[in-house]
């Protein structure tokens, strides 16, 4: 039975979840927000057949961050280690993610977008880290963002607090792709349908490989070429795949 959330939408389509943040007008971060979407993402990654989750915001915003109120000494610890572990959880996550950002990520909604292996990003979309601002620095950023678009430009974005543009950010690969606003939605579904296509056993191997490769560097090939050989060609779609490519067929997937 699917959860009743305060902050949060999910729905089921045909191998894909979408999860929607729904807290207006900014979809600002609460702790209690955090725990709804970390046990989402519990929820959503028990569907055996799940390709791909999406997730997204409702109303004129992505998500601003994490609530200011949060940030209180005697909340502090809370918040910034639960959102470390939610943005990990992401990040980790066995599935395929993609982010669909319009208007404003900031603060941890930048990193909450970055933490999806892909971002989809409206023309009105805009990034920053604006903490510093505030007289502190965001983690997960300073952890990630120096491998994500290099040193330098991690040093900009962290110590100003600019906020740049959704073209900007695509520039300097902190997001895949920019989308006119009224066709971001549209944009989604013809990806969802590209990965609906697919082996849900075989996209989530090559997640596993991605993080490998991405954590470990060249230091991964080994690694990956253990997982392809020992995991992902034990899978009966990996088969399936070769032998319809073979007999020039569409190949019937059992996602094992």
């Amino acid at each position: 039975m699917q959860t009743a959330f305060k902050f949060l939408r999910i729905e089921h389509a045909e191998g894909a979840a979408i999860i929607t943040l729904d807290r207006p007008p900014l979809n600002v971060l609460t702790i209690e927000m955090m725990h709804e979407l970390g046990a989402a993402l519990d929820e959503v990654s028990a569907a055996d057949h799940l390709r791909v989750v999406a997730l997204r915001a409702e109303g004129k915003a992505f998500c601003a961050g994490v609530d200011v109120a949060d940030h209180t000494p005697e909340q502090v610890d809370a918040m910034i280690r639960g959102f470390g572990q939610l943005f990990t959880r992401l990040r980790t996550f066995p599935i395929p993610t993609i982010a669909v950002v319009q208007g404003v990520a900031l603060g941890g909604g930048t990193e909450l977008a970055v933490g999806c292996d892909i971002v989809l990003a409206g023309t009105s979309a805009r990034f920053g880290q604006p903490e510093i601002k505030l007289g502190v620095f965001p983690p997960i950023a300073a952890a990630r963002f120096p491998s994500l678009i290099g040193y330098q430009q991690a040093a900009r974005l962290i110590f100003t607090g600019e906020t740049i543009s959704a073209d900007e950010a695509l520039r300097l690969r902190l997001i895949t792709e920019v989308i006119a606003d009224a066709d971001l939605l549209a944009h989604l579904d013809t990806l969802l349908s590209q990965m609906r296509r697919l082996s849900a056993a075989s996209l989530r191997l090559a997640k596993r490989a991605l993080l490998s490769g991405s954590d470990r560097g060249g230091d991964a090939l080994d690694a990956i070429e253990s997982l392809y050989l020992s995991d992902l060609m034990a899978t009966a779609d990996a088969r399936e795949g070769i032998q319809s490519f073979i007999e020039k067929r569409q190949p019937v997937w059992r996602d094992e």
